[in-house]
């Protein structure tokens, strides 16, 4: 895709034409002002989600979201990890705090997916030890238009880049699935969902790439996208829908590399 990046978390950003909230070298960057974590319009976490994935450099500061769906791998943006070493990234797993709680791992391998150029945006990380909190299953389907979601993260909370700073209590926000046609930005329809910013204020910011869009099935939840990027012209946050990678179109790319690279 043409804007490369979403909604990556306490970093320098260096997206060239990005529309982003992402960075490269997410791992190693320096944290600055500009990028920290939050959802616009969300509120606290109402639950702990086992599941929920906070991607921290190796001094322990949170630059991306992801999704446990085994007990060593975890999905994220591609984004997120590009140009990372695996030895450069920690995992926070299963707490509504990014700073403590839940179990933490060191990241073994970096998979991103082979045709990741801006869409498919998403890549896998083999753990180095499993845990024990509760992975997420992957949806049969993302669903039709209209399906009610939910996005968690921990990216910025107001829509201007840079306008606040990052909190540490995990965010959620109930939103949509909507038409492709509200998304620009080079939109696949084949692979990523249009996601509502609920009265055109709310959504994903800077620092929530790669963090779970779920949605309810028999009362358990279910992971549907990834974080990606905006899906509008503006720099600003929650003006526009959001850009989720469709993790259900990937479950055969998914299934295929856990396999190969269990060992």
């Amino acid at each position: 895709m043409k804007v490369k990046a979403l909604l990556v978390g306490v970093l320098a950003v260096t997206a060239a034409t990005v529309t982003a909230f992402s960075v490269s070298g997410a791992a190693n960057a320096a944290p600055t002002g500009d990028v920290q974590p939050f959802i616009v319009g969300g509120g606290n976490a109402t639950e702990t989600y086992s599941f929920m994935v906070s991607l921290q450099n190796d001094a322990g500061r949170h630059f991306c979201g992801g999704s446990l769906i085994k007990a060593d791998w975890v999905v994220t943006a591609a984004h997120c990890v590009e140009g990372s070493e695996a030895s450069e990234i920690q995992v926070r797993v299963g707490t509504i705090d990014h700073t403590t709680g839940g179990q933490t791992a060191k990241v073994d391998k970096v998979i991103a997916h082979p045709k990741y150029q801006g869409d498919h945006d998403i890549a896998l990380l083999k753990l180095s030890s499993s845990v024990t909190e509760a992975p997420i299953a992957l949806a049969a389907s993302a669903g039709e238009t209209g399906t009610k979601t939910r996005i968690i993260g921990w990216g910025q909370t107001c829509p201007v880049k840079g306008g606040c700073g990052a909190p540490e209590t995990l965010q959620e926000l109930d939103t949509s699935i909507v038409a492709d046609t509200e998304c620009e930005q080079g939109f696949n329809e084949a692979n990523e969902l249009c996601t509502d910013n609920p009265g055109d204020k709310a959504g994903a910011c800077y620092g929530d790439s790669g963090g779970p869009q779920i949605k309810k099935v028999d009362g358990k939840w279910e992971l549907v996208g990834a974080t990606s990027r905006a899906g509008g012209q503006t720099s600003d946050c929650a003006v526009d829908p959001s850009i989720y990678t469709d993790v259900t179109a990937f479950k055969a790319w998914i299934d295929e590399t856990i396999a190969g690279g269990s060992s």
